[in-house]
């Protein structure tokens, strides 16, 4: 059968960016996620381009993706799309860091946090541009226990609230669920807490959230570091002291205006590397995916560690 969507597009190489040359292209795919014509219509797209043959990596969870995504880099692909939710990104982020290939994201999962940031929109032909065409950028990753994140990283009420959202409801209510499981979590007690900052003492105390932002959105549609910005190589760090409903109450209100600094029960700094110790052992995240329980972070930024392709005018540039 002759496929009738990619004729429908423009020629997306009247857009090329003379910055990009494109040799060899992989795909890291999440199987149970969808954006527009699916999976079938993004090879259509490629094809369209001359990439009729890329590397094709289908997983049925994100946790699958790292190890498909070095095989693209073992395979020489220079770009990958990666085709899911911030998870997903997170975990090729993790695989891609270091190397000289590029990430083109597709947002096709229930939180599309780094793609909204950076001006990938959720449409897949306009995605497919900016990725073969588009800009790229040298983006920062923090890095927590190991591990890369581009978005947000949290323990606390943050992590527990992601812990708790159930799959099934996620994907029927998309971020609702993570309102309806943090809200749920607003009895919990803050944990002594103490963080040190670039080598110095900034805060001891109950803590009922800690938070490491790349930029300044984060789950929710919060806009949490409204100074944030993924190349400047800092993190945004924010402690939280809020305890039951009405604490947290004004505390989400000053976040979701843009003003978390004025709030009593938040302290916000930026820095480079963040040590964090908890009394009790406590869960935590990376870009919306629940990780162990732990009484300790050790947390830092890596600069300039990954390409991220992003409109021909990124919607961070200063």
């Amino acid at each position: 059968m002759t496929a009738t969507t990619a004729p429908t597009r423009p020629d997306l190489r009247e857009h090329r960016d003379h910055r990009t040359a494109v040799a060899k292209v992989a795909v890291v795919a999440h199987q149970r996620k969808t954006l527009d014509g699916g999976l079938r219509e993004l090879r259509e797209l490629l094809a369209s381009q001359g990439f009729d043959k890329p590397l094709w990596y289908e997983v049925p969870k994100s946790r699958k993706a790292p190890k498909r995504a070095r095989q693209a880099l073992k395979a020489g692909a220079d770009l990958v799309f990666v085709w899911g939710g911030d998870g997903m990104v997170q975990r090729c982020a993790d695989a891609l860091a270091g190397s000289s290939a590029a990430m083109a994201i597709v947002p096709a999962g229930t939180a599309n946090l780094l793609a909204s940031n950076l001006g990938v929109p959720t449409d897949l032909a306009e995605a497919v541009d900016i990725g073969l065409y588009g800009h790229r950028q040298r983006l920062d990753l923090g890095k927590v226990n190991g591990e890369h994140f581009a978005v947000m990283a949290g323990a606390g009420f943050d992590g527990r609230m992601i812990r708790d959202a159930d799959r099934s409801l996620k994907e029927k209510a998309g971020r609702l669920a993570y309102v309806w499981t943090g809200m749920k979590q607003l009895g919990e007690s803050a944990v002594p807490t103490k963080v040190r900052v670039d080598g110095s003492d900034w805060f001891e105390g109950k803590a009922s959230c800690v938070l490491f932002g790349n930029v300044g959105t984060i789950t929710g549609g919060i806009r949490a570091f409204p100074d944030a910005e993924p190349d400047d190589g800092w993190l945004e760090v924010g402690v939280a002291t809020a305890e039951g409903a009405m604490q947290w109450a004004r505390t989400l209100g000053k976040m979701i205006a843009g003003r978390a600094e004025t709030s009593p029960f938040v302290r916000t700094t930026r820095a480079r590397k963040v040590r964090v110790r908890f009394r009790t052992p406590m869960t935590y995240e990376l870009d919306g995916g629940a990780r162990t329980r732990t009484r300790q972070l050790k947390v830092g930024v890596v600069a300039r560690a990954i390409t991220v392709c992003v409109p021909t005018r990124p919607a961070m540039s200063r």
